[in-house]
């Protein structure tokens, strides 16, 4: 509701709960933004606790509280004013249509809206969803060369085929690790027991992917796990929000004690934006079912912000193909 000649203060729990309370438009090859973000609420794929299908409408619902800025945001560490509102656009394109029991036709229409969405020359920020979402949007990316994946998660998520299943959220890094135009992975936070056998593991370093645990992400530091995304190449960025600690991220499917904790993950991602193009984004696995305090929503969004943030600051013009 407005009222005339009067301006809206336009309050964090007023109005309409999209993505940082950005703009609605249809999800089509003609959208004019920077950042487009969709939701693929998605949770056919999990092995243990469901509810992921839920993620997306929590994590925007925590992104008004960071929605009221009324020019961007000034970082006064880096002496920055980041996504300042006359130079960077994002809309909310909503969700992608999910099919009850169908996993196959939802995972295709997920890869078919991506690729509207590259078509238009916006980058998706994808809501998931449990993590089998992104092998599907990965397979959007097909008309793309040479993109490097980095994955922030406790689990490998590189089963081949247990019982027939192949596309669900412990699949996704092979089934990526299969697609011509992805060329590497750099995998971070895998830890703790049930994440893989040891021949996936030995798999995943054949195709050409860096592993490391939290402790072995601490013990080398930034600048060498910096090494193992090569500088300059397009990257696609997809966090598992188990990825941290559940003391900081309790709602999720598959808690595992022992992640990352949140400037950990920050830095890591401002200086990813610094070196790499980056091409897309999905966050995954937030159950919010699990957390009535609402604080694993209120991190991915707010991680989510700061990401889209980075991004656009230190843009590079070779996004698209």
């Amino acid at each position: 509701m407005s009222y005339k000649n009067q301006p809206r203060l336009n309050l964090p729990f007023t109005g309409h709960c999209t993505f940082a309370k950005r703009p609605i438009v249809e999800c089509d090859e003609n959208i004019d933004a920077d950042f487009a973000v969709i939701g693929v609420p998605f949770d056919m794929g999990c092995q243990y606790r469901s509810g992921a299908r839920f993620g997306p409408r929590s994590i925007r619902q925590a992104s008004t509280l960071f929605s009221f800025g009324h020019n961007g945001a000034y970082d006064h560490e880096r002496k920055t004013l980041f996504l300042p509102s006359e130079q960077v656009k994002i809309v909310d394109v909503g969700d992608v249509d999910m099919i009850h029991t169908d996993s196959e036709q939802s995972l295709n229409n997920a890869t078919k809206a991506i690729e509207t969405l590259l078509q238009s020359k916006t980058i998706p920020v994808i809501l998931g969803g449990d993590h089998s979402i992104t092998a599907a949007t990965l397979a959007a990316y097909d008309s793309y060369s040479d993109i490097h994946v980095l994955q922030i998660d406790a689990h490998l998520d590189f089963v081949d085929e247990r019982h027939g299943v192949k596309y669900g959220h412990g699949n996704c890094m092979r089934r990526a690790s299969e697609m011509g135009h992805i060329t590497g992975l750099t995998q971070l936070g895998i830890r703790n027991t049930s994440s893989s056998s040891s021949s996936d593991y030995i798999d995943a370093v054949e195709a050409g992917s860096t592993i490391l645990s939290v402790q072995q992400c601490r013990k080398v530091g930034l600048e060498a796990i910096l090494e193992t995304i090569p500088k300059g190449k397009k990257v696609y960025i997809t966090i598992d929000i188990d990825g941290f600690d559940p003391s900081i991220a309790p709602g999720t499917g598959t808690p595992s004690h022992g992640g990352f904790l949140y400037y950990e993950i920050q830095e890591l991602l401002e200086k990813v934006c610094q070196q790499n193009t980056i091409v897309g984004v999905d966050l995954c696995e937030v159950a919010p079912a699990y957390d009535p305090a609402e604080v694993t929503a209120t991190l991915a969004a707010q991680l989510l912000i700061n990401l889209i943030g980075y991004i656009h600051h230190y843009n590079h013009e070779d996004v698209y193909v």
